[in-house]
């Protein structure tokens, strides 16, 4: 059968791409003579948090719509009010805020908790759990273990679909295109996740999802060039000491799926000259791993045999 082909756009989604969601009644705006009713009266049924801003104010412009993405994130159970101290000057000085800006959360009537200064999404959701409780896990994250569980069971083309859903959301989401390269690379569209991987700001490069897709691609490149799985396992049995010929076993193996044979003939040319060709074969293994994943089980029972060959 052949393998799917995907497409995407200019950027990572695809054109066409739903507009972000409009105000709802949990995102609103108020005054001093509607704040009992917007933010006191409601905190008596809901999480409400107050954003004290204005409009010269850059960080204001950087927080408020994480606060929006957040709040909208938690389906109902938080309210998001803005108040324009310019405007709206009286509840600011009442509640002693001399900086903006500044979020603050109620609760049944009452003041409970805040934070001045603009904060990174992660900061925000936590801070929004202590005061609302667990939020569970938004639409992105949901997409994001989809795909995943549909390269785990080896579908390319939903892991693609999942993926470029969370792109569509969030384009700088480093976990959805080091997935995206991974479904490109599954249904053998080399190219493709090159191109993808090539889109990726060189300060971000390194992070885990970006270099295990990275290194899963290049595993891929290379097993278009190595030899077949039965000549190479004769050389080996027929000169044990031909390390290079064990070498190309392991990445053979690993292209077709055996991912044990190849850490164990990795770990034996180890265990016979570790320092052949510059440690090729341990940082051979590095590379397996870091493609695999840190926690997954080929990856533990490798780093087990390596390290009993390294350290007996």
């Amino acid at each position: 059968m052949s393998s799917p082909t995907f497409t995407f756009g200019n950027g990572f989604a695809p054109p066409g791409a739903a507009p972000a969601p409009a105000a709802t009644d949990d995102v609103i705006e108020t005054t001093t003579r509607d704040f009992a009713r917007d933010v006191l009266d409601a905190s008596k049924d809901k999480v409400v948090l107050v954003d004290f801003w204005a409009e010269w104010c850059g960080p204001c412009k950087q927080l408020t719509p994480i606060l929006e993405k957040v709040v909208r994130d938690t389906k109902g159970k938080v309210r998001l009010v803005k108040m324009n101290i310019d405007n709206h000057p009286e509840v600011a000085g009442q509640l002693g805020i001399q900086s903006i800006p500044a979020v603050i959360a109620f609760v049944k009537g009452r003041a409970v908790d805040g934070f001045m200064g603009a904060q990174p999404e992660s900061q925000v959701r936590q801070f929004i759990e202590r005061v609302a409780g667990p939020m569970g896990p938004t639409d992105q994250e949901k997409l994001i273990a989809a795909g995943q569980e549909a390269l785990a069971a080896g579908d390319p083309q939903a892991a693609a679909d999942a993926f470029l859903a969370v792109l569509d959301m969030e384009p700088e989401s480093l976990v959805a295109i080091g997935g995206l390269v991974r479904a490109l690379t599954a249904a053998g569209q080399l190219e493709d996740a090159r191109t993808v991987l090539a889109r990726v700001p060189e300060l971000k490069a390194g992070d885990a999802a970006i270099a295990g897709a990275r290194a899963e691609l290049e595993l891929a490149e290379r097993a278009a060039s190595v030899g077949d799985t039965d000549a190479l396992a004769a050389a080996v049995a027929a000169n044990p000491a031909d390390h290079q010929a064990r070498f190309e076993l392991a990445e053979a193996l690993a292209a077709r799926g055996d991912r044990q044979a190849a850490v164990d003939q990795l770990v034996e040319i180890v265990r016979r000259e570790r320092a052949w060709n510059d440690e090729a074969a341990r940082k051979q293994l590095v590379k397996f791993f870091e493609a695999w994943g840190m926690t997954d089980p080929m990856t533990l029972y490798g780093r087990r045999k390596l390290s009993s060959v390294l350290f007996s």
